[in-house]
């Protein structure tokens, strides 16, 4: 095209002069048909007809001529380069690049400004064009290079394999890929059948459940469960950690064509920039898409602890922050190829991993240590004679525990970690993993401006778990406001489930006030587990209820009845009944001495329940979310517990 036009400038001054002088001709001819013309020789004049018929005659044949052969040679050339602009765009199609925008360049100028330059290739030194000139155009030679096509030649290397999948709008965009997002996108095509969601995580994993990575999957008899991600449940079912098989999600180029909508994710992406007022996102690689309505569902991020983070990179490759798949996997190999595993940390995760790893102590000659500053294990939760229990608990799933431990430093000396404790104490271990909580990952809060709960951390939204008019957040980032309890913060299972599955019906017109209490478990193997309720503070008044356990009272016979892992997946639905409440008077916990077989654990504030752990009690969830709801004093919590007939053989 380039160069047509270059022909065209020198064509048309010739064009144009061509035009006037016969323009003048005509005049003249036709307004003084008897004047010779004096710059015509009269012998040519002598055998023509009067005023110069001749001369004129010729001259509109010469112009003429010129006329066609330009537009001959014009046709020529431009189907020339035609020919050869198009082969070079089979070229450049038929190499791998990556695409810089999903629309044809239409000018040099608008190519080079979003199209890396390429290399220069050796090509013959061509000489400065001279202006053109009206009387002699000197068009280039037809065999010359177009010039245009090599500017627009993109780099070699593959592209992005998400480059030409990202869809430019979603009306339904979820940001984050857990729990809390899945939830929201099946509540979401639940109501709105044909909606189309767009799920934008930073993993490498479509959504799947994050318990079983610290406990069912350690207790696997399969060698490449690492793999496989599949886990038998303590009543003996299999299944997968995935919550559906890839085949339930669409292409995300597919998703604004689908006729029915559907659920569409982009795995490997990271959301760094929100802009609120244009309701829009833009991806670690500069990608935009804008939405009608968002889901923040970033979930959160493993602490760790200073000594370590300074301790440099030599014992940061020996530390494992314990949160995702790859985390797993990796924990699982280091179990298998180390003498010694020190894990830090004494709540739910850290003692469900000492318990899981200490199992394989014997086996693999392995010694699991597991250290925390309370004096028994889960000490900021259970009052502190069951915390002394399951400490005795942990230590005979062969695991040395050291209380009291506050880390004062961390160094690799000789390939191995040394870690110092305040009192003196030194603890010689291969790797460690830090099991200290989790920060709530609030990255986008800057860039689109939302408000960051100063107490509880999370992203601070309303009763309807909204932050903006358009903008919902669930799962471990959101602080909501409990009806009952006040404003809380909430990093379990259960939690991200319901809040999801509200926020997701919100997102489609529900309008509903976030008022459930959200549970979550804890198992140490598969013979000791409990649930929970509401506040549960060591630091707060309680009062326990025990009865001596059965066979049925573990949490292996509660799956086993349930049919389910998960147990907050049924739980969650309120199927569930109240039993008909034991006339038996529950025993004290003086009065079974150290035997916590199966109880009940109330949590006071102002003599009122704000929380319940149930402990080998399963199934009873609804009666502890209604005792809290009602938010009554009761005179005799005695008579409370035998609403969970812990008694019942």
């Amino acid at each position: 095209m380039l160069k047509c036009r270059t022909v065209w400038k020198k064509l048309a001054p010739l064009a144009r002069a061509s035009s006037t002088v016969c323009r003048q001709n005509v005049r003249r001819t036709g307004l003084t048909s008897r004047r010779i013309p004096a710059c015509g020789p009269v012998a040519h004049m002598s055998t023509g007809p009067a005023g110069g018929g001749r001369e004129n005659q010729l001259y509109i044949l010469l112009v003429g001529a010129a006329g066609v052969g330009g537009a001959l040679y014009t046709y020529r050339t431009v189907k020339g380069d035609s020919q050869r602009y198009q082969d070079r765009i089979d070229e450049i199609s038929s190499r791998s690049y990556k695409r810089a925008t999903a629309e044809p360049a239409t000018s040099i100028k608008s190519e080079s400004s979003v199209i890396p330059e390429p290399e220069p290739e050796a090509a013959p030194s061509q000489e400065p064009e001279a202006a053109p000139s009206p009387e002699e155009p000197s068009p280039p030679a037809p065999d010359a290079e177009v010039a245009a096509p090599e500017t627009t030649e993109l780099p070699p290397g593959g592209p992005a394999p998400d480059s030409l999948k990202v869809p430019s709008h979603t009306p339904y965009l979820l940001i984050g890929g857990g729990t809390a997002s899945f939830a929201a996108a099946r509540s979401i095509r639940a109501r709105d059948p044909g909606a189309k969601v767009l799920i934008v995580t930073d993993e490498s994993d479509p959504p799947y459940m994050r318990p079983p990575l610290s406990k069912e999957l350690w207790f696997s008899d399969d060698p490449g469960v690492t793999e496989t991600l599949r886990f038998k449940q303590w009543n003996g079912k299999e299944r997968s950690i995935y919550f559906q098989p890839p085949s339930f999600y669409i292409n995300a180029e597919e998703l604004n064509s689908a006729e029915n909508g559907g659920v569409a994710i982009l795995t490997g992406k990271k959301v760094v920039h929100m802009d609120v007022r244009g309701n829009k996102i833009k991806l670690d690689d500069d990608t935009e898409i804008s939405y009608d309505k968002c889901l923040i569902a970033t979930g959160g991020v493993p602490r760790n602890l200073q000594v370590i983070e300074r301790a440099g990179e030599e014992v940061m490759k020996k530390t494992t922050l314990f949160r995702k798949i790859e985390d797993f996997k990796s924990l699982d190999k280091v179990s298998r190829n180390v003498k010694s595993i020190t894990i830090i940390g004494g709540g739910f995760l850290g003692s469900e991993l000492a318990c899981a790893l200490g199992r394989r102590s014997t086996e693999y000659d392995l010694e699991v240590v597991q250290m925390f500053p309370e004096k028994g294990n889960m000490g900021k939760v259970l009052p502190e004679y069951l915390s002394n229990w399951t400490t005795e608990k942990v230590k005979s799933e062969g695991v040395k525990v050291i209380s009291e431990a506050l880390v004062k430093s961390v160094v690799c000396k000789d390939d191995k970690l040394e870690i110092k404790l305040k009192d003196g104490r030194l603890v010689k271990t291969d790797h460690i993993v830090a099991a200290v909580g989790l920060e709530p990952n609030v990255d986008l809060a800057k860039s689109a401006g939302l408000e960051v709960d100063s107490d509880f951390g999370g992203f601070r939204v309303n009763a309807e778990l909204q932050a903006r008019s358009n903008i919902w957040v669930a799962g471990d980032a959101a602080c909501f406001y409990d009806i009952r309890l006040g404003r809380r913060r909430v990093e379990h299972h259960d939690h991200a489930v319901v809040s999801g599955r509200l926020a997701g019906e919100n997102m489609t017109g529900a309008n509903k006030p976030y008022w459930h209490q959200s549970m979550f478990w804890s198992d140490l193997g598969p013979d000791v587990g409990y649930e929970a309720i509401g506040i549960v503070d060591s630091s707060l008044p309680t009062v326990g209820v025990f009865a001596k356990a059965t066979a049925k009272d573990t949490p292996k016979a509660a799956t086993e009845k349930s049919g389910t892992g998960i147990r907050s997946e049924s739980e969650t639905e309120e199927t569930a009944t109240s039993p008909v409440a034991s006339l038996t008077l529950a025993p004290t916990a003086e009065q079974n001495k150290d035997e916590y077989g199966k109880g009940v654990i109330f949590y006071l504030r102002d003599k009122v329940v704000v929380g319940i752990i149930l402990w080998n009690v399963f199934n009873r969830m609804p009666i502890a979310r209604k005792i809290i709801k009602d938010g009554e004093e009761h005179a005799d919590l005695n008579e409370v517990a035998k609403l969970f007939n812990i008694h019942d053989d």
